[in-house]
């Protein structure tokens, strides 16, 4: 069932809204941004007329994407690596890139599950799989498995489960093998464990066992004329309204 669901995940790698009196601007964004951007780019259409097209899909495969082919006009990473990719290769405005939103790491089981276990050093993951695996985003390349890998090793704990992971190739795919019972735990954000309510949180990731989960987000040097309202828009606070529903942390965003 795992090698079925990731089949279908690859299909829905790249998610986009293309709607057909779409604005002439296009946003390629991390995948587990995919329901608050889409919000947010509905709230922009209200007040403009005019409604973004939004790609989402691994930070790693849009700005890759982005650097083979261009297509975008904005860039909203799920860390600071893939847009300082960009960036060192002059394929960013950089004086357009801010650090837009925070999140937090969370271990996620089925809504079913009875899972109860502390994070913390040395803590028993393996045992909490109960012969099953732990689904991630890809730890060599998307955001969301780095900083998992990360929090794990800090930990004590990666070696004990590093061959009893099945990789996502995003947070999103991540998640559904949980929501769907193929993984019985898994590591995903918070904000998109808030969002499928088929799991659960398990526990949340000390913030030290960790870089801190920042996304950026900037004009590509090709960005056209209208990019630039809606990359002001998502500072708004109708925007911020809507990140914070979804559980974000909005940056630079007042008491």
């Amino acid at each position: 069932m795992l090698k079925r669901l990731f089949g279908a995940g690859l299909i829905a790698a790249v998610l986009a809204i293309s709607p057909a009196t779409a604005a002439g601007v296009t946003v390629f964004a991390a995948a587990s941004l995919s329901d608050a951007l889409g919000d947010v780019a509905k709230a922009y259409q209200s007040k403009t007329g005019t409604l973004p097209t939004l790609s989402f899909a691994a930070s790693s495969v849009l700005a890759r994407q982005i650097e083979a082919s261009g297509g975008a006009d904005i860039f909203i990473s799920a860390d600071a690596d893939w847009m300082d990719y960009l960036d060192s290769r002059g394929f960013i405005a950089h004086d357009s890139r801010k650090d837009l939103l925070g999140n937090s790491l969370v271990l996620i089981a089925p809504a079913d599950a009875a899972v109860s276990i502390k994070i913390a050093p040395h803590f028993d993951l393996l045992g909490a799989l109960k012969g099953g695996r732990l689904s991630l985003a890809d730890p060599d390349s998307v955001p969301a498995g780095k900083y998992a890998r990360t929090a794990l090793t800090t930990l004590g704990v990666w070696n004990s489960v590093v061959d009893h992971i099945v990789n996502a190739e995003n947070v999103r795919v991540a998640l559904a093998y949980v929501a769907r019972g193929e993984a019985p735990l898994g590591i995903v954000y918070a904000t998109d464990a808030l969002s499928e309510k088929r799991v659960h949180v398990v526990g949340t990731f000390p913030a030290g066992s960790h870089a801190p989960i920042v996304y950026p987000a900037a004009l590509t040097r090709d960005a056209g004329p209208d990019a630039r309202a809606f990359l002001d828009f998502l500072s708004s606070q109708d925007a911020r309204a809507i990140f914070e529903k979804d559980g974000f942390i909005v940056l630079g965003a007042r008491p």
